[in-house]
C-alpha cells in the first residue's frame, strides 16, 4: 500500500524553520538585552545565577522566556486538539507565531522584557509544532540534539559504511547550517533595523503558510 508523504516534515520547510530560529534566536539575545529566544538552558543558567546573588530582577528577566516557552508548547497542544480547522493546524500554528513576532518589532526596548516572553512564547510554538523531518527528530529552535543525532549517524555509517546513516547524518549537520544561517542574516538585518529586523523573520513564517503544498495531511 503506498503511502501519504508527510509534506509537513520536509526538508525545504524545516530548513525554512531553521533559519527562523537562528534569527530570533541573535535578536533576542541582541537587541533584547542578552536573552535567549530559544536556548532555554542558557536562561534557566542565567535565572540560577542571578537568583543564587540575590538580583532578582534579573532573575525574572530570564526566568519569563522561560515560561513563556512553555507557555507556546501548550498552546501549539491545543492548536493541534482543535477541530474544524480551516488550515492545516501546523500553518495556524505558524500564522500565530507569526502574528506575535510582527507584534515584537513594535516593541520599544524599554519593554524588552515582554518582547524576550513573546518572542520566546513564539519559539515554543515552532519547537512543539515541528519535531521531525522525513521522519527524523530534528529540531529547528536549537542545535544541540541535532549535532548528537548528526554525530551518531556519521559513526554509524562509518562503522557499517550503510548510505542512510551517511544521508540522515547531513540532514542534522544541513539543519544546524540553516540555524547559522539565520543567526548571519539575524545579525545582518539587525543592523539596518535593529528592533524592527525581526519583521523578517515574521515574514520568513507567512511564505512557509503560503506553501501549500507542503500541506497535505494532519
Amino acid at each position: 500500500m503506498k503511502q501519504t508523504k508527510q509534506m509537513s516534515e520536509s526538508i525545504r520547510l524545516g530548513m525554512l524553520l531553521a533559519v527562523s530560529g537562528g534569527f530570533m534566536d541573535v535578536y533576542s539575545y541582541i537587541v533584547r538585552d542578552h536573552v535567549f529566544a530559544n536556548a532555554q538552558t542558557g536562561n534557566m543558567l542565567l535565572f540560577g545565577v542571578n537568583l543564587s546573588e540575590g538580583n532578582f530582577t534579573m532573575a525574572i528577566h530570564y526566568f519569563f522566556p522561560v515560561f513563556a516557552f512553555a507557555l507556546g508548547i501548550a498552546l501549539a497542544e491545543l492548536v493541534h486538539a482543535g477541530k474544524h480547522q480551516f488550515l492545516h493546524w501546523r500553518q495556524n500554528a505558524v500564522l500565530i507565531e507569526a502574528a506575535i513576532l510582527m507584534v515584537v518589532a513594535f516593541f520599544p526596548l524599554s519593554m524588552n522584557l515582554l518582547a524576550n516572553s513573546l518572542t520566546s512564547f513564539a519559539c515554543g510554538i515552532q519547537v512543539e509544532s515541528f519535531r521531525k523531518i522525513r521522519g527524523n527528530g530534528i529540531a529547528t529552535t536549537m542545535c544541540i540534539g541535532n549535532m548528537r543525532s548528526g554525530t551518531q549517524n556519521l559513526c554509524h555509517y562509518l562503522q557499517s559504511k550503510k548510505t542512510e546513516y551517511l544521508r540522515d547524518a547531513l540532514l542534522y549537520y544541513g539543519i544546524i547550517a540553516c540555524f547559522v544561517i539565520g543567526a548571519v542574516i539575524g545579525n545582518f538585518a539587525i543592523r539596518f533595523l535593529y528592533e524592527k529586523a525581526i519583521l523578517c523573520c515574521s515574514g520568513l513564517l507567512v511564505i512557509g503558510t503560503l506553501e501549500n503544498r507542503l500541506w497535505r495531511i494532519a
